[in-house]
């Protein structure tokens, strides 16, 4: 992946405090990040560090504090144009069949009734629902649900995806399916991606570089580029030497911030 083009995300010093009981809690602090056209960026660190504040920061939905927020090259100052953003849990209306549901963003978008329905009936199908189109939310498995998820974001052909640890409810069988339907689907689609887990073996699996964040406040503790070939199998993946060396390293950096947030959280429990 080039580094030499201009980034579609870059976020410079950005701090993001909320007001809480206690006073105010500072969630990311002074972090600094760029994502380049077509990559993709797994983000992982420990619990409750600010991964999906960062995530908010870029999608517009929460302002930075401090430092500044760019999306192509413009600061955000609202949801910018080409992002798409998919939840830990997904936003399947439950009063519409699998096609409406698809259907729903290009619709939002000025498409025609029919056009929209073209297009949704086309995603549906890339995601490997063809013949559920008549199907609603409670009919289908969790996994069917996710992939319902991912063609209602990706039917918009989004320049940026944003992911909020999307796969993290599902069994791990189904999870492996999901990661390589994602790869398959992002393939040549020249999206950026900013994919947030708590699965270190995910982002690598996934991810063209994974940043680790240190406990929160959270900042960038160290980026690693994955050098493993792709395309890439999930389950196949894991079991090269080259993944298991890159765990390693990637690992001895994040057990330390894992280390640091359960001491703080057995010290309030004491």
């Amino acid at each position: 992946m080039s580094q030499q083009k201009a980034p579609v995300i870059e976020i410079r010093g950005a701090t993001k405090r909320f007001r809480s009981g206690a006073g105010l809690h500072t969630a990311v602090r002074d972090l600094d990040l760029t994502v380049a056209p077509g990559e993709f960026v797994a983000v992982v660190g420990p619990t409750g560090c600010g991964k999906s504040t960062t995530l908010s920061l870029v999608s517009g939905l929460e302002p930075p504090s401090a430092g500044t927020v760019r999306v192509h090259g413009e600061p955000v100052t609202g949801i910018p144009d080409g992002v798409g953003y998919m939840f830990q849990n997904d936003a399947v209306l439950p009063w519409r069949s699998v096609l409406d549901n698809v259907a729903t963003g290009p619709r939002y978008r000025g498409a025609a009734k029919r056009e929209a329905r073209e297009q949704a009936r086309e995603w549906v199908a890339r995601v490997g629902l063809a013949g559920f189109e008549k199907y609603y939310p409670h009919q289908l498995s969790g996994g069917m649900r996710k992939r319902v998820a991912l063609a209602q974001t990706l039917v918009n052909e989004p320049s940026i995806l944003l992911m909020d640890e999307p796969f993290s409810a599902l069994d791990v069988q189904t999870r492996g399916l999901m990661q390589d339907e994602l790869l398959r689907l992002w393939s040549g689609s020249g999206a950026a991606v900013v994919f947030v887990t708590h699965d270190l073996e995910e982002a690598l699996v996934l991810a063209d570089r994974v940043v680790v964040m240190t406990a929160g406040p959270a900042t960038v503790k160290g980026v690693f580029d994955v050098p493993l070939e792709r395309p890439r199998d999930a389950e196949e993946v894991r079991l090269t030497p080259e993944f298991l060396d890159i765990y390693r390293e990637v690992w001895e950096s994040l057990r330390e911030e894992v280390q640091i947030t359960r001491e703080r959280g057995a010290g309030r429990a004491a």
